[in-house]
């Protein structure tokens, strides 16, 4: 998970991870989409607060993007989050992102600023089917 997050999401930007940031992704909620034994994408759900959990880190391989991949571990991640009784999900959307998002219904919050030395955006959605307070 950590080869495919870093080939997909810091490679690109000539970034690595730190051992520090893995480190603190040890009680995160990590998830992955497979076939056989192979990782097709990724992503995880952090705890904010008893009502929010903030998605990080998706990631699904390039030669399989619009192949349903990420909207299946969106949809996975959503139900696992409402199960556990999480009622909003928020993230850092890369821009480039925003149109997957906004299709799976996230709302973009606030102004565009700089993450990972590329343009983001906080998007947000009810578990709930109605707005996010």
């Amino acid at each position: 998970m950590v080869q495919l997050r870093n080939d997909i999401l810091r490679k690109p930007l000539g970034l690595s991870f730190s051992p520090e940031e893995l480190e603190k992704e040890k009680d995160e909620i990590l998830i992955g989409a497979f076939e056989d034994e192979k990782m097709l994408g990724c992503c995880m759900l952090i705890r904010e607060d008893n009502q929010t959990v903030r998605l990080r880190q998706m990631a699904v391989l390039n030669n399989l993007q619009g192949k349903g991949i990420g909207r299946a571990l969106m949809q996975f991640a959503e139900n696992l989050a409402r199960d556990r009784g999480y009622r909003r999900i928020t993230m850092h959307a890369r821009k480039t992102a925003i149109g997957f998002y906004e299709k799976l219904g996230y709302e973009v919050r606030g102004e565009q600023f700089s993450e990972v030395t590329i343009p983001h955006f906080i998007m947000e959605k009810s578990l709930f089917g109605h707005a996010a307070p």
